[in-house]
């Protein structure tokens, strides 16, 4: 993990709005598919969020990448980030709660450390990470309750849904430093959206049919939501996040965003999680915890 820094009060404030939109996004997604099918709420998220995007790169004159490669690139990230993890997660809200998909949703971090020590030389997998997968992934196991995956039922393929989603989302980290290094943000986020809608919207056509905006009102809302708020407007505070206080204190945001989920889900939705799901969420957030390093050090400074 890269050296981390100090948040400046601005970072601060830009790193929690990050995580309230992101945290956010789940309760849009279940209003959402009240009214239409999972790969609609998918195709909608991608095909809106590009138009906006490229909107964006013409409008600060970017240049737009014209190459084979890039283009493939593109689609692998688009797939990695986009396609299979958008789509399982949207697919495990019908049969979890929002906050919990939102607990399995924050093991991305867990599954990032793993890959990225599979792959780069200089991501080994220390000590302090490995303790940290390793509290993060007994977590994963009190939230879920490991009994309850002996039935496959669909509460409980729901939750391998959202854990495959996070592996995705990892292996997609991996992708983007070799391959997208170097690229302005806005084109990254536009080309792999745009590759995704290529996907999703005839996906959904074939599957669920057309896609249409003569929805109820809330529905209309719940998309502007993802696709704009928790798409567009997340990923330049992403980017602008990561340049203020880097990637290491970036990855706060993964402990953040739980809890907001959570709370939307109970106020709007009613939703209540088991114990073991609150107890599951504080195990794996002490495992983030350790991954970061702050606390530890802190601890050690004052030793």
């Amino acid at each position: 993990m890269t050296s981390q820094r100090d948040i400046s009060p601005r970072a601060w404030a830009e790193l929690l709005a990050l995580a309230l939109v992101w945290g956010a996004v789940f309760l849009a997604v279940r209003i959402a598919l009240g009214e239409i099918g999972v790969l609609s709420t998918v195709a909608h998220r991608a095909f809106w969020a590009a138009l906006v995007l490229w909107a964006l790169v013409v409008a600060k004159r970017l240049p737009v990448p014209r190459g084979t490669r890039i283009w493939g690139v593109f689609a692998v990230m688009g797939l990695l980030n986009n396609v299979v993890p958008f789509t399982l997660l949207n697919w495990s809200q019908l049969h979890i709660e929002s906050g919990l998909t939102a607990i399995l949703n924050s093991t991305t971090a867990i599954f990032g450390v793993l890959v990225a020590a599979l792959f780069f030389a200089d991501e080994r997998l220390s000590l302090r990470k490995a303790a940290g997968t390793g509290i993060g992934f007994l977590g994963v196991a009190t939230a879920i309750g490991l009994e309850n995956l002996t039935s496959f039922d669909p509460r409980a393929l729901a939750q391998l849904a959202a854990l495959t989603a996070t592996l995705s989302y990892a292996f997609a980290g991996a992708w983007a430093r070799r391959h997208m290094a170097g690229l302005h943000p806005l084109v990254a986020a536009a080309g792999m959206l745009t590759c995704t809608a290529l996907v999703m919207v005839p996906a959904a056509w074939a599957l669920e049919g057309p896609l249409t905006l003569r929805l109820r009102p809330e529905t209309l809302l719940a998309i502007a939501y993802y696709a704009l708020a928790a798409t567009v407007l997340a990923y330049l505070l992403y980017y602008r996040v990561l340049a203020m206080a880097g990637s290491g204190n970036l990855m706060l945001v993964t402990l953040l965003m739980p809890p907001v989920a959570i709370v939307l889900g109970w106020a709007v939705l009613g939703e209540s999680l088991p114990p073991r799901a609150l107890l599951g969420f504080a195990i794996l957030a002490l495992g983030l915890m350790i991954l970061d390093g702050r606390a530890l050090r802190w601890i050690s400074n004052r030793v």
